[in-house]
């Protein structure tokens, strides 16, 4: 019995191993260089700024009107990956092992968000909620690099539009979830609003840039083809 269930994990694990590398090598559609989200954004509200006060009330808003399950669907919503999107495409197939080729669409998605994302981060510095106010008290994992854009909201964003797009039919739910994907960064005390309206904004630039590029045409096809066909579509 014991050498059964070894070998069921080493079978489980063999089959995920791929995909693990697959998005550990995967290669971004674009980066900062073709799309400098410094120079296309407004620099963020200023620490003293009147902006800066509302967004930090509201967050201090949520944080004692946020209900359990809030909190939950918060943490949930923490995980970077298009899966997240499966109470939406609900379908037993909407996984990585049915449908590889959508899975390596979506690792180069989020690599792109990064490749993007991290240098304007990095540029603009500003301070996570809980790093400016003690009075924060996230429900989520902390992170303490640049809060502003949200690289939550970016990826929502990115992940919302290219499903929408293979599945049309679907696309008013699956915004609606790919807005509260990144409006739960704010709930869970993570991000203030205006990260995740640049986020927003930046996933949506990013989409329309990238929807030229030739790889991007031919693996968003065959990832649009495989989904359909798994969903009977």
């Amino acid at each position: 019995m014991r050498k059964f269930i070894t070998a069921l994990a080493f079978m489980a694990l063999t089959a995920f191993t791929p995909a693990l590398l697959h998005a550990q090598d995967a290669k971004p559609y674009s980066d900062n260089k073709e799309i400098n989200l410094l120079m296309l954004l407004p620099p963020p509200p200023a620490n003293d700024s009147a902006q800066m006060k509302s967004e930090l009330g509201e967050i201090l808003t949520i944080q004692v009107t946020r209900t359990k399950a809030m909190e939950e669907r918060a943490v949930a919503d923490a995980t970077q990956n298009v899966w997240r999107f499966a109470d939406v495409v609900d379908s037993p197939k909407f996984n990585a092992v049915a449908l590889p080729k959508l899975a390596a669409f979506f690792d180069r998605i989020a690599r792109t968000k990064s490749a993007v994302n991290d240098p304007a981060k990095d540029g603009w510095k500003r301070l996570r909620p809980h790093l400016y106010s003690e009075l924060v008290k996230p429900v989520v994992p902390l992170e303490t690099n640049g809060s502003y854009p949200s690289g939550h909201a970016i990826l929502g964003t990115l992940m919302g539009i290219e499903l929408a797009n293979m599945l049309p039919e679907q696309r008013a739910q699956i915004m609606a979830r790919a807005w509260e994907y990144g409006r739960n960064r704010v709930v869970g005390g993570i991000h203030y609003t205006s990260d995740i309206e640049m986020g927003r904004i930046s996933g949506t630039v990013i989409a329309q840039t990238i929807s030229t590029h030739p790889d991007f045409k031919q693996e968003f096809e065959a990832a649009k083809a495989e989904l359909r066909a798994a969903l009977g579509m």
